[in-house]
């Protein structure tokens, strides 16, 4: 499958639950965490730093499909935690 690259984001170390910033066109994203450990929830509800899907620091999930995304939130656990984001259509 080709892929066309739509754009790139970086969360600094989202202290709060934060949403992407979808480019136009975006159905999905690579989502990496940086450093460390973030959590995230695709439902539209706020992940804590307790709660949600874990994602390892220097791991990285595929998410697919325009709601999913634009639903998508994470949260860091600890300070220090940068989520780097690119997206394609």
């Amino acid at each position: 499958m080709a892929l066309t690259p739509k754009g790139y984001e970086q969360i600094t170390d989202p202290a709060a639950s934060t949403a992407l910033t979808v480019p136009a066109g975006s159905t999905c994203a690579l989502i990496q965490a940086q450093d460390n450990d973030i959590r995230w929830r695709d439902d539209g509800t706020a992940p804590t730093a307790s709660v949600g899907e874990k994602l390892c620091a220097e791991s990285d999930i595929w998410v697919e499909g325009a709601a999913r995304l634009a639903a998508f939130r994470v949260i860091r656990t600890v300070a220090g935690a940068d989520v780097n984001v690119s997206y394609y259509a």
